[in-house]
């Protein structure tokens, strides 16, 4: 098996200003320097001429791309604009909201950028080779699922709605035109705008074509941020289609976990801060995992959220397009092994309805996203049943399903191999070199 291209959607926009560090070639005729183009008539104008689609080819592996003003951090708290470098081919896609940009690129390279743009490249040996070795999985596993769904246009659904309730989730919808986005929905890749080191070379070249596999396919291998100490199985926010290496385990070396979907447990357990590899305040663990933008957040294991009566009705109504009137009440009805609420109901003077999966749940209930659904609500101030201020307390941060990034950071810091880490948060999984 040769080495795969990957598809990046970088960003779309009415109109791109981007420069071409090195000789490119369109269509046999070369470009260099700074480069603009528009979107008229629903075609790309570029020098005047209108196309569907072009694409700039770099004269040599050294030439590289500048795309102004992308977003990072879409729709998170941090979110802002910066200029992004990248190498290998830029593709340019008149698309019906704009102009599509895509960079096609060697996936180890593009591997290099992940690792980078993921986290700090200065994170142990051990930790990066063990994300190498998972990114990659997931790559693999989500080009190999979109060309399946491609081919024999199997339906896919991922949002079921009735006039009581609203479960939703996001995976691959809207990614037709490029495999995988740029941003966190799929993987942080900035291209060679994060200044990469050796170290991060070596891991790729050392696990160069490893996946992780589960009876002979390529594992859907999952991350997030902090788990809170049990992570979550794979349809508890997504499809409803069970992995068995996406399943529920502690994430210390102790083996045993409460059952966090009985809520009296789910309380306690959130309330309390219980031994965990991902239970760390060490900043120098933590600057190993995080870059400076993630490190604006300070809690990750346990967090805490207030909000008023008039701010959380208007933030929900404004969020779900739902007038609740004023907000009574916000009860779990579903909770996954991690504590992770499934299901919300929302209890208003107006309406009653239903939310989830986990994202849409986080997504209502924030500017941004909450850091989980693993939350318990205290109502303070009630008068005539309705509460003056919600308090929202949680555990960890993102979904928690697969490996947990601080927590595997901290295996990575205490001596653990890759293998030992991605055995320990992948249970039924084997590490095979493909290509």
């Amino acid at each position: 098996m040769k080495t795969p291209i990957v598809n990046v959607g970088i960003l779309t926009e009415q109109t791109i200003y981007f420069v071409l560090k090195g000789a490119y070639t369109e269509n046999e005729k070369s470009f260099s320097g700074e480069q603009h183009v528009s979107f008229r008539e629903g075609k790309i104008c570029f020098h005047d001429q209108l196309y569907e689609s072009l694409l700039f080819i770099p004269g040599s592996e050294e030439a590289s791309f500048v795309i102004r003003d992308v977003t990072i951090g879409v729709d998170f708290h941090w979110e802002r604009k910066e200029d992004q470098e990248f190498q290998g081919a830029l593709k340019l896609l008149a698309d019906q909201e704009g102009i599509v940009v895509i960079n096609q690129i060697n996936i180890e390279n593009y591997l290099i950028s992940v690792i980078s743009s993921e986290m700090s490249a200065t994170a142990t040996k051990e930790f990066l080779k063990a994300h190498a070795v998972i990114s990659r999985s997931w790559l693999l596993a989500q080009i190999e699922k979109n060309t399946r769904l491609t081919r024999t246009e199997e339906s896919y659904q991922s949002c079921y709605e009735n006039k009581d309730e609203l479960i939703r989730w996001y995976d691959r919808e809207d990614h037709t035109l490029f495999d995988v986005c740029a941003d966190d929905h799929c993987q942080r890749y900035q291209g060679i705008t994060k200044a990469s080191t050796e170290i991060v070379r070596e891991v790729i070249s050392e696990t160069s074509g490893e996946i992780l596999t589960s009876d002979g396919n390529i594992c859907d291998a999952r991350f997030s941020k902090c788990c809170g100490g049990v992570t979550e199985k794979f349809e508890s926010c997504w499809e409803p289609v069970p992995h068995s290496y996406l399943t529920t385990l502690r994430d210390s070396k102790q083996s045993t976990y409460p059952d966090l979907t009985l809520e009296t447990e789910a309380i306690h357990w959130i309330r309390t801060a219980p031994e965990a590899f991902c239970h760390t305040k060490d900043k120098a663990i933590l600057s190993q995992v995080l870059n400076n933008y993630d490190q604006e957040t300070t809690d990750f294991y346990r967090w805490e959220v207030t909000y008023s009566q008039e701010q959380l009705s208007e933030l929900i109504c404004r969020k779900s397009g739902r007038d609740f009137g004023d907000i009574l009440d916000l009860s779990p009805l579903e909770r996954g092994t991690s504590g992770r609420i499934q299901k919300l109901r929302i209890v208003g003077s107006k309406q009653t309805f239903t939310i989830g999966k986990e994202l849409e749940i986080r997504r209502t209930l924030s500017e941004s996203h909450l850091y989980s659904s693993a939350f318990i609500v205290e109502k303070q101030s009630v008068t005539d049943r309705v509460p003056g201020q919600f308090i929202l307390k949680g555990a960890g941060w993102g979904h928690g399903v697969g490996l947990c990034q601080i927590g595997a950071a901290v295996m990575g810091n205490s001596g653990y191999t890759y293998q030992q880490i991605l055995t320990h948060y992948f249970k039924n999984a084997d590490i095979e070199k493909r290509y």
